[in-house]
């Protein structure tokens, strides 16, 4: 009964902002204006009311929900580069070509940001149709910004997939690249968007906006913002979904004010909202990037404000999906392609990341590491490429040596007569196969690093 519920809610209160402007209707979008649902037998009770809203999800999240699927990755249609390049040289050059502009080209560059494991490369993968950036369980997967990018008819979308936000107390004691904590401010500067994704499966981070977010956010108050509300497949209780929108979003989305509540058990007597204050305008006192957005520094105040603070009440648009989920992505997808503006590429429209095959390689075997390795196990390892060479056939042999610091990490590594690190170079030899699109035969082995 609780999905029929939370199904007929959201079939009934979604909204796509720019609906007119696309050329076609969205066929697997529901998209309708806010409104209250009424059910038999409770006396014309309003069950839940939310006024007004922007929500936005796929019609394949809705059947879900009723139907209890899981979620399932899917292809969906688009402009696909045939592979990334297996030698630098090759993709230095592509990078360096001139874009192939049509008559009337528009583009957007996104930034995506989150807390980690919040799945951003995930989502980033999806969209751009190719696996690209590592994906792991663990924390602190992605270590350094790398893009990817999506060409579609007339439309170019530099997609920015950044590390995950974190402190500079967890950056030293964690001896991790100070790349975590640059890469995503810088990003949110060069960004025509940024799209903030939070894991609502996650039951004791979800209600509330990460403070590195809420600081990136700050910083940067004339970057349009959209939240997506990730892994909404592995939340179990659906109808908490309105909660936790109108908490990330404190009430406001796109300038107006959301309410929701639900009639069924009365509702505890709550003080007054207090009504969001917009942050200040940017100010030039700081250094300005090139495309002339200021960075400008929070005062001590103003950061203990934003601590109080659990959402963002200027996000423009609410998306509920699933990142791993094709068709769930298709609607996101398909807003960045009307939400582009016009202007020229930036990139020739056979390239798909500006990462060198040796830098996706690394990340892909990193990825492996993440997996299956314990705890703090893969943080502690370097590795590099000892060998890249390409057969006659266009097959590509690569080497890849792993410096282990502990006998007990080695062991780990190898495995019972070695089928952990054989495993590992299979599984990831058969990614970077998908990537360069040729037969990949990867080597990984283990040295101790005193």
């Amino acid at each position: 009964m609780a999905l029929r519920i939370c199904k007929s809610v959201l079939r009934q209160c979604l909204r796509y902002p720019v609906i007119s402007t696309l050329s076609a209707p969205l066929e697997n979008a529901s998209l309708r204006a806010g409104c209250s649902l009424l059910l038999p037998g409770l006396s014309g009770k309003t069950v839940f009311r939310f006024t007004p809203t922007c929500f936005i999800t796929s019609e394949a999240f809705l059947d879900r929900l009723a139907k209890g699927k899981p979620a399932g990755t899917h292809d969906g249609p688009g402009h696909y580069p045939v592979s990334v390049p297996a030698h630098g040289a090759e993709q230095l050059s592509l990078l360096l070509k001139d874009p192939d502009q049509p008559a009337n080209p528009k583009s957007l560059k996104v930034a995506v940001i989150g807390a980690p494991n919040a799945g951003k490369s995930t989502l980033t993968n999806q969209l751009l149709g190719r696996k690209l950036f590592a994906v792991s369980k663990k924390v602190h997967t992605t270590r350094s910004r790398a893009l990817g990018v999506l060409t579609e008819d007339d439309t170019q979308i530099v997609l920015l997939d950044t590390p995950g936000l974190t402190t500079p107390s967890k950056v030293k004691r964690h001896h991790l690249e100070s790349s975590l904590l640059l890469d995503p401010m810088d990003s949110l500067q060069e960004a025509d968007m940024v799209v903030v994704l939070v894991d609502v499966s996650d039951k004791w981070t979800r209600s509330r906006l990460d403070f590195e977010v809420l600081k990136c956010l700050a910083h940067n108050p004339r970057v349009p913002a959209v939240l997506v509300l990730n892994k909404v497949d592995l939340l179990k209780n659906k109808t908490a979904l309105l909660d936790i929108t109108s908490a990330l979003t404190e009430g406001m989305v796109n300038g107006q004010r959301l309410r929701v509540h639900s009639a069924v058990k009365p509702r505890p007597r709550q003080a007054p909202v207090r009504q969001p204050t917009p942050p200040p305008a940017p100010t030039q006192t700081q250094d300005t990037p090139p495309g002339g957005q200021a960075r400008r520094a929070l005062s001590g105040e103003e950061l203990m404000e934003l601590k109080k603070r659990h959402g963002w009440p200027h996000f423009k648009d609410v998306f509920m999906l699933s990142a791993v989920d094709g068709e769930d992505v298709e609607t996101l997808k398909m807003y960045l392609v009307v939400a582009a503006k016009p202007g020229p590429w930036q990139y020739h429209s056979d390239v798909l990341t500006d990462q060198t095959p040796e830098d996706v390689c690394i990340n892909t075997v990193r990825e492996k590491l993440l997996e299956y390795l314990p705890q703090e196990v893969p943080y502690t390892m370097t590795l590099h490429i000892e060998q890249w060479t390409e057969t006659e056939q266009g097959e590509l042999d690569i080497s890849v040596k792993l410096h282990v610091k502990k006998d007990s990490h080695m062991r780990m590594v190898i495995g019972q007569g070695g089928h952990m690190v054989a495993k590992m170079a299979r599984e990831a030899g058969n990614d970077l196969s998908d990537v360069f699109m040729r037969e990949v035969r990867l080597k990984i082995s283990a040295k101790l690093k005193h």
